[in-house]
Formats: C-alpha cells, sequence, structure tokens
C-alpha cells in the first residue's frame, strides 16, 4: 500500500515539474534581471533601511530587496555570493539605519563569507509591475463556432 502512494506522489511530482518546465530556469531569471534594470534608476551611494519587507534572488551577484510593498532597491554585490542564487534568508548590515554602497553587506543564511555591496540602485516599483504584467499579457479572442476542428 506504502508503494502505492510513493508512486502516485512521484507522478503528481513529475507532472507538477513538466508544467513549470514550459520556460527554462535560467531563461526566467534573465527575463526578471532584464525587468529589474529596466525599472531601477541612477546608482545612489546609500539607503535608509528600517525593516527588510522582503527579497529576491537574481542570480548569485545581485538581488532586490523591498523596505515596503511599494518601495525597492536592487543591489549588485560581489560577484558569486556563495548561496545568494538559492538561499532562503538573509540579512544586511547597516549602520544607523542606513545602507551603504562598499560599506554594508548582505549575509545569506549557510554562507561563511559575507557578500559586499557594490551598487545601489532604486527600483520604480509601478514600471516593475508594468513590466511584468506586459510580459504576462495573454491574447485571446471569441472562439468562432467550428474552428479549429
Amino acid at each position: 500500500m506504502n508503494n502505492v502512494f510513493t508512486r502516485i506522489a512521484m507522478l503528481l511530482t513529475g507532472m507538477v515539474l513538466t508544467g513549470c518546465a514550459s520556460m527554462p530556469y535560467a531563461q526566467r531569471l534573465h527575463q526578471r534581471q532584464l525587468d529589474y534594470a529596466a525599472a531601477a534608476g541612477a546608482p545612489v551611494r546609500h539607503f535608509n533601511f528600517f525593516t527588510l519587507y522582503s527579497w529576491e534572488s537574481l542570480g548569485d551577484s545581485q538581488l532586490a530587496v523591498y523596505t515596503k510593498p511599494n518601495k525597492a532597491w536592487l543591489l549588485d554585490v560581489s560577484p558569486h555570493c556563495l548561496q545568494l542564487g538559492y538561499g532562503n534568508a538573509i540579512a544586511v548590515t547597516s549602520y544607523l539605519h542606513q545602507i551603504s554602497v562598499n560599506f554594508d553587506r548582505v549575509i545569506v543564511a549557510g554562507s561563511p563569507v559575507p557578500c559586499a555591496i557594490r551598487e545601489i540602485r532604486p527600483i520604480d516599483v509601478a514600471r516593475l509591475k508594468t513590466l511584468q504584467r506586459e510580459r504576462h499579457r495573454i491574447e485571446s479572442r471569441p472562439r468562432v463556432p467550428g474552428e479549429g476542428r
């Protein structure tokens, strides 16, 4: 009986993974990087930081840090930041609630080496959402009887 449940679980997992594989991970990551870069402004030296609302890894040397739902920053960190691409938690150093280029670090849970922040760019979150919506727009039209047979 246990073997049957194992086979069903494996089959369902395979079906889910097949559905997710319609676009390769590297291609999705590259598109996210392009969207964030297009929505990012000119580099700044620092920004004020009180709480980490959320974050998104954009590979092993870049991440987006949200301080509020509609306030985000694109951080470029030292190349090949260990575990940034797949870590599940981060911390960011700051001094007097300010994060600064070449002074503060991103610390990825489980990584022995903190990652230096090399560049900070503000993200226009509204523009980012618009870019993402445009890319996910689905073209639809009414069904014509007899068509497609």
